[in-house]
């Protein structure tokens, strides 16, 4: 497989690794976008949070809880922000499904949502489109 993420699980890339367990792997971004940007991925391959088991899900999840207590509660963050794209359609580059962790402090001048134009359509309209029922 073609896979990066799925490169630096087995080793053939390096990283700077954060967290391992059994089921998922937290490494630095490379991006050098903004300072603390870290990546936590299944071992897995799945490609997104549209076709990933239940299972793995929760083990992701529990591992992003885990990192972002571990911000605030050692390393003297405030808070989290927590970004995914799932499918190109959303914007994701890397096909392996990866949650972004951006630590935050009040006044780090990071503005990490996104700026939206605008809705489009009524409200009511996609409530009735969007509920389950």
């Amino acid at each position: 497989m073609d896979c990066v993420f799925c490169k630096i699980v087995n080793g053939d890339i390096p990283s700077m690794k954060v967290y391992e367990d059994e089921h998922t792997l937290v490494f630095m971004d490379i991006a050098k976008d903004v300072d603390g940007h870290m990546v936590v991925i299944p071992k897995k391959h799945v490609k997104c949070i549209l076709d990933c088991d239940v299972e793995t899900l929760c083990h992701l999840m529990s591992t992003v809880k885990k990192v972002s207590n571990h911000c605030v509660n050692n390393c003297g963050y405030e808070g989290v922000n927590l970004l995914n794209a799932s499918d190109e359609s959303a914007g994701q580059s890397v096909p392996h499904f990866h949650i972004h962790i951006i630590p935050r402090k009040s006044g780090d001048g990071v503005d990490a949502w996104p700026k939206f134009d605008g809705a489009n359509h009524e409200m009511e309209e996609l409530f009735q489109k969007l509920r389950i029922r």
